[in-house]
């Protein structure tokens, strides 16, 4: 893990961001005091289909089931 000063940081930002994209990390200091840290994201995407799944897995298990309200009485409550 590499430290680099906040001039620096802020002439090379987009360099610091390729590496952090490589997955490096970066301490950025000021006065030779860290004071934040560059790091790569991990898993930036959301698992769409699992999410999905629970979805439907969800949906399924209310399938009949009703919260006491119907969509009337529920859109009536908004208008209050």
């Amino acid at each position: 893990m590499e430290s680099v000063g906040l001039f620096e940081a802020k002439t090379h930002l987009s360099e610091l961001i390729a590496r952090a994209e490589r997955g490096e990390e970066v301490i950025i200091t000021r006065h030779n005091k860290p004071v934040a840290r560059l790091v790569p994201i991990v898993n930036a995407e959301p698992d769409l289909p699992a999410r999905q799944e629970a979805v439907r897995a969800l949906l399924a298990s209310a399938r009949g089931r009703t919260l006491g309200l119907d969509w009337q009485a529920l859109r009536d409550e908004g208008r209050r």
